[in-house]
């Protein structure tokens, strides 16, 4: 992706090195992993391979960094560019098919650790969405586990990792997630993860919205 020198979004903030305010770590498989299997799987590798790593492996609560290293800042950079990308998408798509303007969100980038609406998070959690407080919420370190670990480079799959958290916003945006949140004590466990997967899946189609018009 051709991304230098190109208008980032200010519809961010920056708490590297701020360290949250939390320090517990949240087990278990996040959405991030599950969202990293997807990405290693349509770039050809084995996604499952991806969730079984995510298991035997136990989720470490990383120390706070004070200093940020230059390719960090670089890649700051990129998902700011990638994060007005999807506005100017989404603020076209909006009026054009709803009647209605775009309501953009709030890049969260950190280190760490994170305090949101939605509780305390941990690298370990992977990039996720808040729609308590409309914000995304990014540990750069995700990016370099994708590339290194994963085996999945590219300036794409980064770039689609914030695709697909923006769609999480924009289903909140419609309505959908707050449609599948109120069916968690009318149906079963089981129905409820699927419909879970459904919002992922969309989440999925809606980033696929954004590379379709960029």
């Amino acid at each position: 992706m051709r991304w230098q020198g190109r208008q980032s979004s200010d519809n961010v903030e920056d708490r590297r090195g701020g360290g949250g305010g939390g320090t517990r770590a949240v087990g278990g498989i996040g959405i991030g992993v599950i969202v990293m299997a997807i990405i290693v799987q349509l770039l050809g590798g084995d996604g499952f391979a991806v969730i079984q790593q995510a298991v035997v492996q136990q989720p470490q609560t990383q120390q706070t960094q004070t200093q940020t290293s230059a390719a960090d800042d670089e890649l700051a950079q990129f998902v700011k560019v990638v994060l007005k990308d999807t506005e100017n998408v989404w603020n076209k798509v909006f009026p054009a098919q709803l009647g209605r303007n775009y309501k953009e969100p709030i890049l969260v980038i950190f280190t760490g650790q994170v305090r949101s609406a939605c509780g305390n998070a941990s690298a370990a959690t992977g990039p996720f969405y808040c729609p308590g407080d409309d914000k995304l919420y990014i540990d750069l370190a995700f990016y370099q586990q994708l590339k290194n670990q994963f085996k999945a480079p590219g300036d794409f799959a980064m770039a689609y990792v914030v695709a697909h958290e923006v769609g999480h916003h924009v289903q909140n945006l419609l309505g959908f997630t707050q449609v599948v949140h109120q069916q968690k004590r009318q149906v079963s466990e089981k129905q409820y993860n699927q419909l879970s997967v459904r919002l992922e899946l969309m989440a999925d189609y809606l980033a696929g919205v954004w590379a379709h018009h960029n």
